[in-house]
């Protein structure tokens, strides 16, 4: 059970990570504007001395919360989006109505 995680974990996952990875991460093990950005995005206080697989639930959850918001922006732009072409097909309905047929001006 990790101590560091809010609830306990249920399970551990292998994370293959690449040079660039490694890198990044031992940037967010000193304290850098990387780590205050995390530590923001995750809504955490990262600890001195966190553990790599604390640091990486960190990581994920705020990759998470990201994913999570751009979802939620995507969805209100495409209601946003319906909205308008159904206001925009009713006004012009309106219009149509309102518009006298060519044939009513002939002599």
């Amino acid at each position: 059970m990790a101590t560091r995680l809010n609830q306990p974990a249920r399970a551990r996952k292998s994370l293959p990570l690449t040079e660039r990875d490694l890198a990044g991460l031992e940037r967010l093990r000193r304290h850098t504007p990387e780590r205050d950005a995390l530590a923001d995005l995750a809504g955490v206080v990262v600890a001195e001395g966190v553990t790599e697989a604390a640091l990486l639930h960190m990581i994920f959850t705020a990759g998470l919360r990201a994913i999570q918001e751009k979802a939620e922006e995507l969805a209100y732009a495409s209601a946003a989006a319906d909205r308008l072409a159904s206001g925009e097909a009713k006004e012009i309905r309106r219009i149509a109505r309102r518009r006298r047929p060519s044939w009513a001006d002939e002599d």
